[in-house]
């Protein structure tokens, strides 16, 4: 196998020597998850002046994370908090475009815990939930004359609609009219009998509708993580008047409707929408228009491709060009690669025509187009090689530039002033913050919700490697050095990124700085199937999912080994999701790790298949199993082929995942342990595929940590 070669090796083998913890901080350990400060969706007011944004802390206490709204002074000279309300949250801060009001959704005091529209007078005083609105908002728009808010809204749990319906119903008495009597004051013989008749009636029904009641389903994907079983409620787009308090449907039809844009003119709305006639079985998402009128009406789709347009999953609204003409959007690419395909940006006319793909040659997936002021070019993000940059391109196509870049990844664009951009941005040595984005590039700090903690900290070293596989692919990826770390073998974790439609980026990674803050080293891959190398790099890994990615991932761990960075008898391996899933393949093809960890993951597809929210993505990469069964038993090789697995694996899962059933790892647990490997099983209850109880995000570190310590590690 020819020898793994890494780039800036100097500088690692330096870092080595040196160390890099500063006087007075402390290595990074499961308790600091709760310290790092979350900030997310900046959103800069018309005048340029304020950039609003949230920020999720955790409340140890109540152990759960709430999110409140902050504003920013465009010049960095003045930071307030908006909301505070202990135990509640708010997101999507929108500022109307006549900049009097500040919109946003929460669940403040709602009976079922539904997200509603909340509106805040940005003279002063507190927000006021808007009446109206029948189901849980997830989304709005503001239109351009501030008079009306587009919303999307999921429709009402159907039993918990009836929860509702019976609360209303109440048995106390409308106040009497002046002058005459009320109607408890009369013959108690005659008034209080049938008031308390009514009351048992209400009392039974409302007992009835507490009852559980029988799921039933027939749509073809059943199944999603959070939402549960799936039955036929949709998320709609409808219009909200706000002098008037009305909420009225903007189309028509029983189809899932998101990412509302409004054209500049306020007549009509963009959004993204899956019409077909079954939309379960496949990606075909579209970009449709539709008229803002007094009644729904029957949008019309902008495009055709067969593939997904403007997917919901990518979160990129559709971009109006200033003058109304246009409008940027993603295209995806060959549908059959679904999310191992590159989605590429492009604009139609607004009118209706033939698509124009600017970006045909980038071969990089972007997002968050954003027009130039004078309509002349458009901005976006691109995710490329384990970076996200800005970048710019004309509007009819042409040369892509690099806007800002770097060894860091930007994300969440919001149009200031003129050209210039709010943005999030994250390096390996520090969370995501609000920035702002000049004209020319240049970067300026604008939220420092977590200097403090970092300086409290030391923040281990990240390095960017270049590796070879053993078939002579490039492999790109990164090692982690412990702060302080001494020239001399270190125990070592093989970490794997989830997806594997992703990508390890130089975005602030929590796991990587707690394994290194232990005492770890972190060797860290992205493997083919990867995503920010190109659409080929992707898709190698299609109806192959250990295939390629295995060796890819060991290149890291033999090239670390081969520096003398890694004890080769200390080497461990862990991811969860997909990572996991790489982590069942790695120690059922190879024999020198001295313990694994695997969260949510799957040994056997043939289990996930009914079971889990992949249907399509499993007829589309294996095609059904009866009539495919070698494809499936191929990438099924972790729990049929388990008797060549002699690592130790802690497994563990969220009760209620959907995405990765528990099952999955149960069957893996319990073929090791019928073969008397060591092995563990550690369920969080109530948890679904991503973790979020804060005291169960730093246990599932502690006990990681804790089974390679117990395993020969420290």
């Amino acid at each position: 196998m020819p020898r793994p070669r890494t780039l800036a090796s100097s500088l690692v083998v330096s870092l080595l020597l040196a160390g890099t913890a500063l006087a007075g901080t402390r290595p990074i350990g499961p308790d600091d998850i709760a310290m790092v400060k979350s900030v997310a969706d900046p959103q800069v007011d018309p005048t340029g002046t304020w950039v609003a944004y949230t920020v999720s802390a955790t409340d140890v206490k109540g152990d759960k994370t709430n999110s409140h709204l902050w504003m920013a002074r465009w010049d960095g000279s003045r930071t307030v908090q908006l909301t505070s309300r202990k135990g509640e949250s708010e997101a999507k801060p929108r500022f109307s475009p006549d900049g009097r009001f500040l919109a946003f959704i929460s669940s403040r005091g709602d009976a079922h815990d539904a997200d509603q529209l909340w509106l805040m007078d940005r003279a002063g005083g507190e927000g006021a939930r808007l009446p109206g609105i029948i189901g849980s908002v997830s989304d709005i728009a503001w239109s351009p004359d501030s008079r009306t808010i587009a919303l999307v809204v999921l429709d009402p749990d159907p039993d918990k609609k009836a929860d509702a319906d019976s609360d209303a119903d109440t048995t106390t008495p409308s106040p009497a009219k002046p002058g005459t009597a009320s109607p408890l004051i009369t013959d108690p013989s005659v008034a209080l009998p049938a008031a308390r008749g009514r009351a048992e009636e209400a009392e039974t029904k409302k007992h009835d509708d507490e009852k559980p009641k029988p799921i039933v389903i027939d749509r073809f994907q059943f199944k999603q993580d959070i939402d549960g079983y799936l039955r036929t409620r949709r998320q709609r787009l409808w219009i909200y008047d706000i002098a008037t308090h009305v909420a009225r449907r903007l189309t028509t039809g029983d189809f899932d409707e998101q990412l509302p844009a409004w054209s500049p003119d306020g007549t009509r709305i963009a959004f993204t929408s899956h019409r077909d006639v079954d939309p379960d079985r496949n990606y075909d998402s579209n970009l449709y228009l539709a008229a803002v009128a007094s009644a729904p009406v029957e949008p019309h789709s902008l495009t055709t491709f067969s593939g997904a347009d403007n997917s919901p999953e990518w979160s990129s609204y559709p971009a109006w060009s200033p003058d109304g003409n246009r409008i940027a959007y993603l295209q995806g690419g060959p549908p059959q690669l679904f999310s191992y395909g590159v989605h590429t940006l492009a604009v139609v006319p607004a009118n209706g025509g033939v698509p124009t793909v600017l970006t045909p040659a980038l071969d990089r997936n972007v997002s968050d187009p954003v027009w130039s002021a004078d309509g002349k070019s458009i901005r976006f993000m691109v995710e490329d090689d384990e970076t996200v940059r800005i970048a710019q391109v004309g509007a009819a196509g042409g040369t892509v530039r690099s806007v800002a870049d770097g060894f860091r990844v930007f994300s969440a664009p919001s149009r200031a002033k003129g050209d210039a951009l709010s943005v999030l941005v994250s390096t390996p040595s520090a969370p995501p913050e609000v920035y702002a984005v000049e004209r020319g590039g240049a970067l300026r700090q604008l939220s420092h919700h977590n200097d403090a903690w970092l300086r409290d900290v030391a923040i281990a070293p990240v390095t960017r490697t270049v590796l070879t596989s053993k078939d002579g692919t490039s492999v790109h990826g990164f090692l982690v050095i412990p702060p302080g770390a001494v020239a001399k073998p270190l125990p070592t974790v093989l970490f794997n990124h989830g997806g594997p439609q992703a990508q390890f980026d130089a975005g602030f990674n929590m796991s990587w700085q707690i394994f290194a803050g232990h005492g770890y080293a972190v060797v860290s891959t992205n493997p083919r199937g990867s995503t920010g190398r190109g659409e080929s790099y992707a898709k190698a890994l299609f109806g192959d999912w250990g295939g390629p990615a295995v060796p890819d991932a060991l290149a890291a761990v033999d090239d670390a080994v081969a520096r003398r960075i890694a004890d080769p008898g200390r080497l461990y391996v862990g991811g969860w999701s997909y990572g996991a899933m790489l982590t069942n393949y790695l120690i059922a093809s190879d024999t020198r790790f001295k313990a694994a960890v695997s969260g949510a993951s799957i040994g056997n597809a043939l289990a996930g298949y009914g079971t889990d929210q992949y249907i399509r993505d499993y007829e589309a990469e294996l095609g059904t199993p009866w009539a495919n069964m070698d494809k499936w038993l191929k990438v099924s090789y972790p729990f049929y082929h388990n008797d060549r697995i002699v690592t130790p694996t802690l497994f563990m899962g969220g009760e209620k995942d959907f995405n990765v059933p528990l099952l999955n790892s149960e069957q893996m647990y319990q073929a090791l342990k019928s073969r008397n490997i060591p092995a563990e099983l550690v369920i969080y209850p109530g948890e679904f595929h991503g973790l979020k109880r804060p005291s169960f995000l730093a246990d599932r570190m502690r006990r990681w940590l804790a089974w390679y310590d117990g395993h020969g590690g420290l």
